[in-house]
Formats: structure tokens, sequence, C-alpha cells
């Protein structure tokens, strides 16, 4: 997939990206999160709107109201609540006053948006576009440059540095689906992703990343209808992956594939399996993985010991 890279971003200052736009990369590079998180602050009407404020960090809260200044930030916008998002708005919203905006249901304990939205619904100019499949209540956000071109934030859903892990429950493959189908419908001109840069022509990359996951399906399927295969035996098998992190997530996205396929009744759960597979033996939790898909790492220890099989056909 034509996937991109970019050198290490300057730290601690705004960083121009389109007229009206610049962001804030956060300090948290990572084999998941790449050169970090991308807080993005959007002149509208003579204020600020800030989009992902980023993890826990109140030195990357310091920087993005640095790069405010003067202009005072009236909205704070959330395409997610991983925490590597989510993790700064009540810092930066004590900060300024702003009230939060985010998806109507909440995947975070203990937390609801000042400013609930729906598919459709608006805030500081931006157009929300419910995408779950990353995350339940994942949000991309439709908005217009000055000289009318139409671009998205399009969060973790799609990014220009790499696929997005989709991992149960939080992640949904069957709305990860739904939601690529739903942005190839679309003709925005540039994606600007929560992590790595901006992404041009981005149909070209949607369509890529719908037809791997489509040749990864066909893959498991033919898997399947030779063996039952247990989750994190068939991930070793098809992913060559040796850092534990990228291990993890590929289990995480095998399982969401096996559950697509059950929710649609080709495939069928059986008992798990009682001998743990080697990739399931990390010896510490993976925080990046936990941050970008909300999952406890005792969950996915058991989740990379389930078991499935084609679904018995009648005699």
């Amino acid at each position: 997939m034509p996937f991109l890279t970019e050198p290490e971003p300057q730290r601690g200052v705004p960083l121009f990206v389109l007229p009206g736009i610049r962001r804030v990369v956060a300090r948290n590079p990572s084999v998941m999160t790449y050169q970090g998180t991308n807080t993005y602050l959007i002149e509208v009407n003579g204020a600020l709107a800030v989009i992902d404020p980023g993890p826990k960090d109140m030195q990357h809260v310091r920087e993005v109201l640095e790069a405010a200044g003067s202009t005072p930030i009236r909205h704070i916008v959330l395409t997610h609540t991983h925490s590597d998002h989510w993790g700064a708005a009540a810092a930066l919203a004590q900060a300024t006053g702003a009230p939060i905006a985010g998806y109507k249901i909440s995947e975070k304990p203990g937390f609801s948006a000042d400013i609930p939205l729906d598919h459709g619904g608006t805030v500081a100019g931006l157009k929300a576009l419910h995408t779950p499949g990353h995350a339940a209540d994942h949000l991309c956000f439709e908005h217009f440059l000055p000289d009318g071109t139409k671009i998205l934030f399009s969060g973790d859903h799609v990014m220009s540095w790499s696929s997005s892990i989709v991992s149960p429950p939080d992640g949904d493959m069957l709305h990860y689906y739904r939601s690529l189908e739903l942005l190839l419908a679309r003709d925005d001109v540039f994606y600007l992703g929560g992590h790595g840069p901006l992404l041009a022509e981005p149909r070209i990359l949607v369509r890529e990343l719908l037809e791997h996951r489509q040749f990864r399906e066909r893959t498991i399927l033919a898997e399947l209808e030779q063996q039952d295969w247990v989750v994190a035996a068939l991930s070793a098998k098809l992913y060559d992956k040796t850092d534990p992190f990228l291990k993890a997530a590929a289990q995480r996205n095998v399982l969401a594939h096996m559950l697509k396929l059950k929710a649609e009744g080709f495939v069928e759960e059986h008992e798990p399996d009682t001998t743990p597979h080697p990739d399931t033996l990390i010896i510490s939790p993976p925080p990046g993985v936990q941050d970008e898909s909300g999952g406890e790492f005792a969950t996915m220890r058991a989740d990379a010991l389930r078991r499935f099989g084609m679904v018995a056909m009648p005699a």
C-alpha cells in the first residue's frame, strides 16, 4: 500500500498544514503512534477549534496553548476516546473553558461529551461522520478550506503512514468495512489523520485498505476450510511480526476478522485452547496496543486462545 513517511517533526511548535490549519505533534512516538498524535488547530471565525488534544501530558497541553497564542480556543473536538487522542482533553478544557465535542455515545467510562455529536452533526464549522471500526465512537470531520477545498480530518480511521488496528470489542471489522465504503463514496481532496503527514488523493489508499482487508479475510477463510484455528496461532502464520506490540496488534486484527465472519454466519466459535501459543507470552502489557484499542491486557491474552472453525454444513 502507498504509505507515507516523514522525518521527525519539530516538537513544541505549530506546524503549518493547510491554510487556517496547524498541527502540534505530541511527544508520544511509538510503533503504534508513529511520530506522535497530531493535535490540529483550526481557525474558525476568529477563534480556534482543537481536534484531538492528545495524550495526558501537560507539556503537550502547554505547547498547544502556546501555539494558540492570543487566539481563543472555543471548541475541543474528539475523533475518538482512545487515550492518545483524548487524554489531554480535561486539562485543555480546564485551561480554556472550551466545551468538548465528541460522539454521542462515549466508549470512555465516566466521560460524556459536552457537545454530543451524531452522524451529520456540526460543531465549529466541522461536519461529523460516524466512522466506527477502529473505535466504536470514532468520528471523522469534514471541513472546507477558505478556497472551498473539501478535506477530511480522518482520525485513526484512515492514516497516511499505516493501516489501523481493529481491536474488539471497541473495534469492529464489519463496521470498519462499512466506514471505508462510506469514505470511498466521498470526494475529499486531502485527509489529515491522527498520526502521520497529510494524505493527498486519499481514495486510492482507502480502496487499497479495503481490498487488503478483503484479501486477508479470504486468506483466513481458506485456512479455516482446512482446520480450526486459534487466534494466536493463525496470526503467527499470517503475519511476519517480531515486535511484541505488532504481534499483539496482528492478533487483534485476526480476532476482528473471525468475529466478522462469525456474525455473517460463515464460522463458529469452539472451546478455547488451553495451551498458550508462544506469541501470547508477552512479558509486559503492550500499552501502545491498549491505547489504540481500549483493550485490557488480560482480555487480550484470553482472546489469543479463542478457537474458530467453519460452520458445519448440514449433511
